[in-house]
C-alpha cells in the first residue's frame, strides 16, 4: 500500500510502499477514504507534539474508512461498516489499524470527507465550551483564529449553544467565513485593538484561543469578571505567560484543556458529546467547512496551505 510517511523531523513527507497490517486484538482494519488535516500534524513533523511515535511513521490523526476486517475481541463493528476515529497518527495511507472502541460509525448523510473534518475540530470546540468552560446561553464569547479548523467550529457551537460570538481572525475574508458561521461580531486581528474592540462590545466571559501569543494576553485583559480562559493551541508560536496578579483581581479562571487527553483517561467525555454532535449534523445544525481537499500525493501542500494560514475551516486529503 502506499503511505506519507515521516522519515525525518523537519522534513517533507515521502510517499513510500508499505505492507498492509494486520489488526491485533481489539484493533480494526480500515481502508481509509479521507483524513482531516490538524495543526498537531505539523508539531509531529517537527517532534514537538505531546506524543511522539517512532519513525519512520505515516502522519494522519483523523480518518474516515471502511472496515475491512476485525481483529480478535472486536464485535461491536462489521465488515463494510464506515466508520470515523481519532487515531493519532497513521491515516496517510490506503490502510491503517486503530482501536476498535476509539471508531464512530459515521451517519449515512455525512460524505467521507466531511466525516474526517468532523471529529477533531467539532469534538475539542464543543467539550471545551461546554463540559470544561460551561458556556452558558446569553454569555459573549470570544473565538480568537477563528476562521481555522478548530476557531470556526467554535464560532458555530457557540452560536448553537446560545452564545453572542465575537470571532476574531485575519482578514476581511477569512472574516467573512466566520460570519457566514454564525459571528455577531467581527475583529480583524491584522488591524485593530483586540482589547479595546471586546471592550467595547461589553467584555468577554468565555475566551476561546488557539492561537497564544499576543492575541491571548490581549484577550485576557478584555475579559469580565470571572472569565473562563481556555488556551487550547498557539499557533502563533508563542506559549503565553499568564500573570497571575490579572488573574487573581479580575476572579478570572484559566481551564487546561487537552481533548486527546480523555480517550486514555475519561473517553465518555468524548463518547457523550459524539453522539450529542452528530444528532445536530443529522438535524441539519452543523455544516462542517472544508476549503481544500487534495489527494494522498499531495499531502505535502495539504500540510503547507495550513502551515501558512492559507486555508478556513479544514483542509482534507483524499485517498
Amino acid at each position: 500500500m502506499r503511505a506519507m510517511q515521516v522519515t525525518e523531523y523537519g522534513k517533507p513527507l515521502e510517499l513510500r510502499e508499505t505492507d498492509i497490517p494486520a489488526p491485533k486484538p481489539g484493533q480494526v482494519l480500515l481502508r481509509n477514504h479521507a483524513v482531516g488535516i490538524n495543526f498537531g500534524d505539523l508539531l509531529l513533523i517537527e517532534g514537538t507534539y505531546q506524543e511522539k511515535p517512532p519513525l519512520p511513521f505515516t502522519l494522519g490523526m483523523e480518518i474516515c474508512g471502511t472496515v475491512e476486517s476485525l481483529g480478535e475481541g472486536v464485535t461491536h463493528l462489521k465488515k463494510g461498516q464506515r466508520v470515523a476515529v481519532y487515531a493519532g497518527f497513521g491515516g496517510l495511507a490506503e490502510y491503517g489499524c486503530y482501536d476498535a472502541r476509539a471508531c464512530v460509525p459515521v451517519p449515512d448523510a455525512m460524505s467521507d470527507v466531511q466525516a474526517a473534518a468532523f471529529l477533531i475540530a467539532y469534538g475539542t470546540s464543543h467539550v471545551g465550551l461546554d463540559y470544561r468552560a460551561r458556556l452558558q446561553a446569553g454569555e459573549r464569547l470570544l473565538v480568537l483564529g477563528a476562521s481555522g479548523g478548530i476557531g470556526l467550529t467554535a464560532v458555530e457551537l457557540g452560536k448553537l449553544m446560545g452564545a453572542e460570538v465575537i470571532a476574531c481572525a485575519r482578514g476581511p475574508q477569512k472574516l467573512e467565513i466566520a460570519r457566514a458561521a454564525g459571528a455577531d461580531h467581527l475583529i480583524d486581528s491584522e488591524k485593530d485593538d483586540i482589547r479595546e474592540s471586546v471592550k467595547a462590545l461589553g467584555g468577554a466571559d468565555v475566551v476561546y484561543d488557539p492561537v497564544g501569543g499576543a492575541q491571548f494576553k490581549a484577550a485576557m485583559r478584555a475579559c469580565n469578571p470571572e472569565a473562563r480562559l481556555i488556551p487550547l493551541g498557539f499557533a502563533s508560536g508563542e506559549v503565553p505567560q499568564i500573570p497571575a496578579n490579572i488573574i487573581l483581581v479580575k476572579n478570572l479562571t484559566v481551564i487546561g484543556f487537552y481533548w486527546g487527553g480523555y480517550a486514555k483517561f475519561k473517553p465518555s467525555v468524548l463518547t457523550d458529546s459524539f453522539a450529542q454532535l452528530f444528532k445536530w449534523f443529522d438535524q441539519g445544525r452543523l455544516k462542517p467547512h472544508v476549503s481544500h481537499e487534495l489527494p494522498l500525493e499531495r499531502a505535502n501542500e495539504a500540510l503547507e496551505l495550513l502551515r501558512s494560514r492559507k486555508s478556513t475551516g479544514k483542509v482534507v486529503v483524499t485517498i
